[in-house]
């Protein structure tokens, strides 16, 4: 047989397409042509493919090569095609047989020695390869991330040896078995924080209802310290969470195993770009604010980051992706994450301090505020301000409640949200909110008055509003109260502050 056909995936985004992967072998001089649209990674695997079958002794054969990934016009990148090439090539070549190719897919890279060496993207293919009903053999390194995936047969190899021994019925390859056992995520614990009962309340609103927030205060007040600790307190993951969160890594190449269904807390410096923020590149890998799927983004000093930098997050604050355009491509990410972002009060971050050292003018102290976009802070649901701890507070031994304690609170608050929505409160639409968040006639006399007096937008008005439907939620009330919309508009006064 002269032709094989073989499967393979192409990343494109979150999608791992399918690839055709056909090995031609034709009379003629000798030659190997690779086509389908292959970038640099892929070009070159002529080369590790020819010594690879040459070190494991195989017939490398002296005909013309012709390998087509198809489609033709879905751009092809990284190693990951070495192992189905390679096997074409043996098939073609009546090296081993062809008549099971069709119920494999094949991702790997392979070393001059034929060994496989690892993938990026091995759990999002495989999520893909088991709705086609089909087995992946992907390099072992890369087996038990794919094992995850439930009902996914999975078989990993060390070499190129290995997988032709396997397609031809020598020695078969051992499926491997989902080994990531549910175990008790370890976060830092939230009674280690002396004082800042408001802000902790504030955190606990804004995880049972999935709101971002923005701290401003002194430096040393425990504004990053609560931000380690809000992980923590959030629901745990569910198995589709989990599973949507560690292939949103795996693209990116980054998913450690023993991290399973723990949410990822992302703190990127604030000299990070636009292009690490929100993903890009010529061929689009996800950015920070994928990586943090149904996890944390924390942005510290806030106002530090470049200004173009910030405003990149106010489309994903909005919708939960982000589409990444390109000359060649297109490539949509998903971006559902919780904002949390910290700044300091002033230049010299002193102003409001007990110890009076701020000598900051108040030009300074709005020219500093100024450089967070009025568009940006009004996406932020909650914003308080984390004053300084006293002395006599911090001389105690910390008291304060575990993330256990706060986090029952918060299950039973989102599970009421499930229930009503079948999602958390900061998600909702703008009809939804009309139904499901009219506060009381006092409510609204209320809700009237801050308008009014604060100047707030028609999305920080239901921005309030959901924030309300979450601390109802907390108080066990399916009615939104009075006291309920006095405390969400609480956590809007921070931003019309000096």
């Amino acid at each position: 047989m002269s032709l094989a056909v073989l499967y393979s995936r192409a990343l494109s985004g979150m999608d791992a397409a399918l690839v055709t992967v056909e090995v031609h072998l034709a009379n003629g001089l000798p030659s190997f042509t690779i086509v389908g649209l292959p970038e640099t990674e892929v070009k070159e695997s002529k080369d590790r493919v020819r010594a690879a079958l040459l070190t494991c002794q195989f017939e490398f054969p002296s005909r013309r090569i012709t390998v087509n990934l198809a489609p033709a016009d879905l751009p092809k990148e990284s190693g990951r095609f070495d192992l189905p090439i390679a096997l074409g090539i043996l098939a073609a070549s009546g090296q081993i047989p062809s008549n099971h190719l069709a119920e494999y897919e094949f991702a790997g890279e392979l070393a001059l020695t034929g060994e496989l060496r690892p993938i990026r993207g091995a759990l999002a293919m495989t999520y893909h390869a088991a709705s086609n009903g089909r087995a992946f053999i992907l390099p072992e390194i890369n087996a038990v991330e794919a094992a995850l995936v439930e009902d996914a047969a999975v078989y990993p190899a060390q070499s190129l040896l290995q997988v032709a021994a396997h397609l031809s019925g020598r020695a078969a390859l051992t499926r491997q078995v989902a080994s990531a056992q549910p175990v008790m995520p370890d976060y830092p614990d939230m009674c280690e924080v002396k004082g800042q009962g408001q802000a902790k309340r504030a955190l606990e609103i804004a995880a049972a209802g999935g709101h971002s927030v923005l701290m401003c205060g002194p430096p040393g007040t425990g504004k990053s310290m609560l931000a380690a600790r809000f992980p923590g307190i959030l629901p745990q993951m569910t198995e589709a969470e989990a599973l949507e969160s560690a292939a949103m890594q795996s693209l990116g190449g980054m998913f450690d195993v023993s991290r399973w269904k723990t949410r990822p807390y992302r703190s990127p410096h604030h000299t990070a770009s636009a292009v690490a923020m929100v993903g890009g590149g010529s061929n689009p890998r996800p950015g920070e604010i994928s990586i943090a799927m149904h996890g944390v983004l924390f942005l510290d000093e806030l106002p530090e980051f470049e200004r173009h930098v910030l405003e990149v997050l106010r489309e994903p604050l909005e919708s939960g992706r982000i589409t990444i355009s390109r000359a060649a491509r297109r490539a949509d990410f998903r971006a559902q994450f919780q904002l949390l972002a910290a700044m300091n009060p002033c230049p010299c971050g002193y102003f409001g301090h007990y110890n009076g050292k701020c000598r900051c003018t108040p030009d300074q102290i709005a020219r500093y505020r100024g450089k967070i976009s009025g568009p940006l802070l009004d996406r932020i649901d909650i914003q308080i301000e984390v004053p300084a701890v006293p002395q006599e507070t911090l001389l105690k031994q910390a008291d304060g409640e575990s993330n256990s304690d706060i986090q029952a609170r918060v299950n039973v608050a989102r599970q009421r949200a499930l229930t009503r929505q079948n999602k958390p409160n900061a998600q909702l639409t703008v009809s939804e909110i009309d139904v499901l968040c009219a506060p009381d006639a006092q409510g609204a006399a209320l809700l009237q008055q801050a308008i009014s007096h604060l100047n707030l937008s028609a999305r920080a008005y239901h921005r309030v509003l959901k924030v309300a439907r979450t601390i109802a939620d907390l108080a066990g009330n399916e009615n939104i109260l009075a006291s309920h919309i006095a405390e969400a508009v609480q956590y809007r006064r921070m931003g019309r502050q000096g």
